[in-house]
C-alpha cells in the first residue's frame, strides 16, 4: 500500500454505469454535456473529499448508452481552474492516437490542474475505420502500442529538464536550449524524435494508470469477485505499480433501497456485464467492503450505477465514514496527484544523464 493511505477514486463518465442511468438522472436528458453539469459533479465529489475524478473515453459511441461524449481530456481541462485538490484522470485510448500529441495534451492539463493531472491509457481495437487506419485486434499488437505510446510520452515529458525554461526579460532570454533533448524513439509502428512543444509537467510526469500494461504507475484490477481482485491484485503489485480496484456501487438512498433502484432500472434495460466487482446495498455494508479491500490494495474506483443518486449518498455516508476510521483522507491542499497517492516525483532521465 502507498505511504499516504488509501486513495478513492470516482467515475463520472455519463450518467453512470448503467445503461438506463438517465432516466434517473437529476436533470434533463439535453444537459448532459453542458458544463453546468460536469462542474457541478465534479465540485460534489472534490467537497465529499475524493481523491480523484475519473473520465473515461472513446471515439466511439458509448455501448448501449444514449450517444454523446466530450473527449475525456477537455472535460478534465474544463474543470481544473475551478477544482483545487482532486485529481483529474482522462482516458485516453492509445491504439490509434499519435503518442506526441497524446503527451502534449496531458502536459497541458497537468499544468491546467497545477500538478493534479492523471491518464488512464487503454487500447481501442474497434475503432480503426474510424481513424482510417489498418485494425490491430491482436492482444500482443494491442499491448506493444499501448507500451510504446507509454514510454513515448514518459521520455516526451522529460525532454525539458525542469529549468529549461528561463524567463531573462532582461537578455530575452527565455529558454535554455542545452535543456531540450532528442528522444529518438523508434518502434514497430511509429518514431518519435521530440522534444515536446510543452515544458515538464509540474508533476513531471503525469501519473499514468493502466490494465496490465508495463510503465503505468497505477493498475486497474478488474475481476467479478472477490477473490479473483485479490489474486489479480497479487499479481499486478509484482510490477512495481500501485494497485486499485475496480467497484460498481449502487447504494440505498432515502426514497428506495439499492435493489429497487436496480430493479427500475433493468425494468427499462438490461444492466451492462462489465466484469467488476460489484456491490449493492446499504452505505454501512459499502464502507465494510471498501475496508475490506484496502487492507490488499492501494486504493479503489467507483463506478456509481446512477451518478446523480449514488455520488450525494457517497458523499454523505461513505466518505465521511472512511475519514472517521483513518481508511482514507482528503487530499492535501496544493498537493500534486503524484504526492496524494504517495507517488514520488520522477527525475529526469536526460538531466540524470547529463549531471
Amino acid at each position: 500500500m502507498s505511504g499516504t493511505g488509501f486513495a478513492v477514486g470516482i467515475e463520472l463518465d455519463g450518467e453512470g454505469y448503467h445503461p438506463a442511468a438517465w432516466r434517473r438522472a437529476a436533470h434533463a436528458p439535453d444537459t448532459l454535456l453542458t458544463g453546468d453539469t460536469l462542474r457541478n459533479r465534479v465540485r460534489a465529489a472534490e467537497n465529499a473529499g475524493f481523491t480523484l475524478a475519473t473520465f473515461d473515453d472513446s471515439i466511439l459511441p458509448p455501448a448501449r448508452h444514449p450517444a454523446g461524449r466530450i473527449d475525456a481530456v477537455t472535460r478534465a481541462s474544463f474543470v481544473a481552474g475551478t477544482t483545487s485538490t482532486i485529481g483529474l484522470v482522462a482516458t485516453v485510448a492509445t491504439t490509434y492516437a499519435e503518442p506526441f500529441h497524446t503527451s502534449s495534451q496531458l502536459a497541458t492539463l497537468d499544468y491546467a490542474s497545477r500538478g493534479r493531472g492523471g491518464w488512464i491509457a487503454t487500447t481501442d481495437a474497434a475503432a480503426a475505420t474510424t481513424w482510417g487506419r489498418p485494425a490491430r485486434t491482436a492482444e500482443a499488437e494491442l499491448a506493444r502500442e499501448q507500451r510504446d505510446s507509454i514510454e513515448v510520452a514518459r521520455r516526451l515529458w522529460d525532454s525539458w529538464e525542469d529549468d529549461a525554461v528561463v524567463r531573462d526579460y532582461a537578455s530575452s532570454r527565455f529558454l535554455d536550449r542545452d535543456k531540450l533533448h532528442y528522444i529518438d524513439f523508434s518502434g514497430e509502428t511509429f518514431s518519435v524524435k521530440g522534444p515536446a512543444i510543452v515544458p515538464r509537467p509540474p508533476q513531471g510526469q503525469v501519473v499514468v494508470f493502466a490494465r496490465d500494461a508495463d510503465g503505468a504507475d497505477v493498475i486497474l484490477v478488474t475481476a467479478s469477485d472477490l477473490a479473483r481482485t485479490l489474486a489479480a491484485a497479487e499479481r499486478a503489485r509484482a510490477t512495481g505499480a500501485q494497485v486499485f480496484a475496480e467497484l460498481d456501487v449502487a447504494l440505498d438512498i432515502p426514497d428506495a433501497t439499492a435493489a429497487e433502484r436496480l430493479a427500475d432500472l433493468d425494468g427499462h434495460t438490461a444492466a451492462n456485464r462489465t466484469e467488476r466487482l460489484t456491490f449493492s446495498g446499504s452505505p454501512t455494508e459499502l464502507v465494510r467492503r471498501i475496508t475490506e479491500l484496502a487492507h490488499h490494495v492501494d486504493g479503489v474506483r467507483l463506478h456509481p450505477a446512477v451518478i446523480d443518486e449514488d455520488l450525494p449518498a457517497l458523499a454523505r455516508y461513505v466518505l465521511p465514514a472512511l475519514f472517521r476510521a483513518g481508511v482514507t483522507h482528503r487530499p492535501v491542499p496544493g498537493s500534486t496527484l503524484r504526492a496524494n497517492l504517495g507517488l514520488v516525483r520522477p527525475i529526469n532521465r536526460y538531466a540524470k544523464a547529463e549531471h
